[in-house]
């Protein structure tokens, strides 16, 4: 039998990084593949409501409390034309949808979509197209969108049958514009030029909005870094945020360097978080920017299977992981590296929500289950609400192909906003031997374990299917417990676990 690791963590209560905003567990809706239609929205499945609404689906993104969704793109808004998806479904156009080379029927348009948020209880996070189209369509669809009434577009909303105002609050300008993929990609200059008119007659509009800017589509892009400062630094006094996108696949099979990639999302946050502050002090500003890391996963699975699919076809079966236990484990090691920048990362959007690489998955008109992703996400959802706490973590340290110095035990830590509740997220990345981890605490007396979650499998490929959606589950029979004021608990290997400690009441 191999022996036991040990990793130890300090945590002081008063070692705070910041309160975390709760915008920071969101997800993404796109019109791509089956996200809405066969997702979102199918009439005559068994379970749908009287607006079309799949219930069951419904049901587990509740169960998640995602508390902001992004909508409705992605490569998909850069060639949208929004006013094709409002009015009276028979007048609606029917449109080859380049992004993704498929036919979008628009049977769901904003006005379905904000019924279907408020359904499943969340904010619509609103992007808009600098692709095809520009200011004016920007500046109309805030009005259609957020005005009360007394103007065209306002009262058009009005015939449309929404009286009041959906009033959403954040605002993508754009999308992923650094992307040759992208209808309409700019260079940085003339990217940020359009975005900083659409800002500023959006805000003139509605002055209560908050503004996310297109940072870079990922960090290998060769114009990383110099798109962030040249856009920042034509827009940086009208936006709020900058976006930030990743994604993590494990082609190669090699599962030591895959688990280690959370790495690689900490240095992108560090990277983007030190050129939005260069840009501060250029300007001499008083202002911060934020970061929006408004799409992030695991996604490869299901490449091959995509470039099988015929094109202008309706709502097909694209982009749709199946997700493994190994997959389960970064996505849970990635919500922690939002969690340590709780600090500069206020929005997060995991990619996506609803059968295209999702933690939801759905037959059309048939039975919807959990991915294995789905359990590291509701758990930092439901219990990652409050103040990001700084670990001060030992643990012994292995090196990959990709990275060196990876250490075998992550973890993160969350007051809540009471102060009564502790959380500890941990995963163990040693594939072979469990870890005995001693948390020793500071400032939390009378505090006990009332719960350790634990996700394994022996299989590190092991997934849920609509026939056996119970495969890779959570159990509670953790071993946590809190002995002369420190946490001892057995880490099973290759294991996300969920630590919850909460105070005895007086």
């Amino acid at each position: 039998m191999a022996p036991t690791r040990r990793g130890t963590v300090i945590l002081e209560k008063d070692y705070r990084i910041s309160e975390i905003d709760d915008r920071l567990y969101g997800a993404f809706v796109e019109h791509l593949g089956r996200a809405i239609y066969g997702g979102v929205y199918e009439p005559g499945h068994p379970t749908a409501d009287s607006d079309c609404f799949r219930e069951d689906v419904a049901e587990l993104v509740r169960e998640l409390n995602v508390p902001i969704v992004r909508y409705p793109g992605g490569n998909f808004v850069s060639g949208y034309n929004w006013e094709d998806g409002v009015g009276p479904r028979e007048k609606r156009p029917r449109r080859l949808e380049l992004a993704w080379r498929t036919v979008e029927t628009n049977e769901v348009g904003v006005n379905e979509f904000a019924q279907w948020a408020k359904k499943v209880n969340t904010e619509v996070m609103m992007a808009i197209n600098l692709g095809s189209r520009g200011i004016d369509a920007a500046r109309n669809l805030v009005e259609y969108c957020n005005h009360p009434s007394g103007s065209y577009y306002s009262d058009l909303r009005r015939s449309h049958g929404f009286e009041e105002p959906h009033k959403f609050k954040v605002w993508c300008l754009g999308n992923e514009m650094d992307g040759p993929w992208q209808i309409g990609a700019k260079t940085a200059y003339e990217y940020g030029r359009t975005a900083l008119e659409a800002a500023k007659v959006m805000r003139w509009v509605d002055p209560s909005l908050e503004l996310v800017i297109c940072g870079s589509s990922g960090s290998g892009m060769p114009t990383f870094a110099e798109w962030e400062a040249t856009v920042l630094d034509l827009t940086y006094e009208h936006v709020d945020y900058l976006s930030l996108h990743t994604y993590y696949g494990n082609r190669d099979d090699d599962t030591p360097n895959f688990l280690a990639r959370s790495l690689d999302m900490d240095r992108f946050i560090h990277s983007v978080i030190a050129i939005c502050d260069y840009i501060k002090a250029k300007k001499r500003s008083k202002k911060t920017i934020n970061l929006s890391f408004d799409e992030w996963n695991v996604w490869y699975h299901s490449n091959e299977a995509d470039r099988r699919i015929d094109p202008w076809s309706i709502a097909p079966p694209q982009l749709e992981d199946i997700y493994t236990m190994e997959d389960a484990l970064l996505v849970g090691s990635m919500l922690m590296s939002l969690m340590r920048r709780a600090d500069r990362v206020k929005i997060g959007c995991l990619a996506q929500l609803i059968n295209v690489i999702a933690p939801i998955m759905t037959e059309t008109g048939g039975r919807a289950w959990r991915q294995t992703i789905f359990y590291p996400f509701m758990h930092a959802s439901l219990y990652g609400r409050g103040t990001a706490l700084l670990p001060i973590i030992r643990a012994d340290k292995y090196d990959s192909k990709d990275f060196t110095d990876v250490p075998y035990l992550d973890a993160m830590a969350v007051l809540s906003r009471e102060e009564d509740e502790l959380t500890i997220f941990a995963v163990n990345r040693d594939l072979e031997q469990s870890m005995d981890l001693t948390c020793e605490l500071r400032g939390f007396e009378g505090f006990a374990v009332q719960e350790h979650i634990v996700l394994e499998h022996q299989d590190l490929k092991a997934v849920n299917t609509a026939d056996n959606p119970h495969n890779v589950v959570p159990h509670t029979r953790g071993d946590g417990v809190v002995e002369d004021g420190q946490v001892k608990a057995k880490l099973s290997k290759a294991s996300w676990n969920v630590i919850r400690l909460a105070k005895a009441k007086s």
